[in-house]
């Protein structure tokens, strides 16, 4: 995952993948190839700029475009992303914000314009023809929030113990789920977790540590058998009442498969505890098997490694 922000162009974002992809070996990885990511969604949001990668505008603006333009615009972005060796971009954002005018009030998305507008039709449309393109390029796609971060009004990135008090599972707020359902349908192959508690879902737990949001909701009720990639789990203000440790295994126990963190400094205690659960508790350990088993399915559809 290459976080931060880069000016220096697709060079240097070159000479990074090739090292990433250089400790590939029997003894690492069992010679299987790195997903290697970042997020360059546009707008605010575009982590590496410079020489030979577009400037992108925000979701807000290539939602006014047409579907074909954006598509065509998302496969030119992602060919240069996927020529300097990024192969996943965690994007695009699918979250529905209600109104322009809630929007400076939605601190995670409307505030930055990272919306594609102000229906779910919109945005499951324009989000879709946004991966669509990536697609294309060679680039895997996470859809992102789920079950949405379009109605909360704090930052799970900087605050705890974000709510939406508004989403239901039926309902008016039950179609906000609607694009990411479509992204999966156009071709995303990761859907990333929303960090942030649903009080009419699941008032216990953040979505990304929550058995309902992940496994009854999204993979039983949607039927989504895919990869589920958390969001930050390392430095997000969110999740800091709870170990790194805790934060790993109760992402998998809820029915997530990748684990995200941009600290890499929590990795090693994640990785620990995991290992440790999975050696003392084989029910664990079959859950870790599976997670296992989703990656490497979706690497192969990607063309990274041979059919599984």
């Amino acid at each position: 995952m290459l976080t931060g922000r880069s000016t220096s162009g697709t060079s240097t974002t070159s000479a990074v993948t090739a090292a990433l992809r250089a400790r590939v070996t029997a003894a690492s990885t069992d010679s299987v190839p790195l997903f290697i990511g970042t997020d360059q969604e546009g707008g605010n949001v575009q982590v590496l700029r410079g020489s030979g990668y577009s400037t992108m505008p925000t979701a807000l603006t290539q939602g006014t475009w047409d579907s074909s333009t954006l598509q065509s615009s998302a496969r030119t972005w992602g060919q240069q992303l996927h020529g300097s060796g990024i192969n996943v971009n965690l994007a695009p954002v699918m979250d529905t914000v209600p109104s322009a005018a809630y929007a400076p009030y939605n601190k995670p998305i409307g505030y930055y314009h990272r919306e594609f507008g102000y229906s779910t039709a919109q945005v499951a449309d324009k989000g879709s023809a946004f991966l669509r393109g990536m697609s294309q390029a060679g680039v895997e796609t996470s859809v992102k929030h789920f079950p949405g971060l379009g109605l909360v009004t704090a930052n799970t990135d900087t605050t705890v113990g974000v709510r939406d008090t508004k989403m239901t599972l039926n309902g008016s707020f039950s179609s906000y789920v609607n694009p990411f359902l479509a992204g999966v349908n156009a071709g995303a192959g990761m859907v990333m977790m929303s960090s942030a508690i649903y009080s009419n879902i699941d008032a216990h737990a953040p979505a990304c540590f929550s058995y309902k949001i992940i496994t009854q909701v999204l993979r039983g009720q949607h039927g989504y058998n895919g990869i589920v990639i958390s969001d930050d789990l390392g430095n997000a203000k969110a999740v800091s009442p709870w170990a790194p440790g805790t934060r790993a295994v109760w992402f998998l126990l809820s029915g997530g498969t990748m684990i995200l963190t941009v600290n890499a400094n929590v990795v090693t205690e994640m990785y620990n505890a995991v290992l440790a659960r999975a050696r003392s508790d084989a029910s664990f350990r079959r859950i870790v098997q599976a997670s296992c088993n989703r990656v490497l399915l979706r690497k192969a559809a990607r063309g990274l490694i041979g059919g599984c």
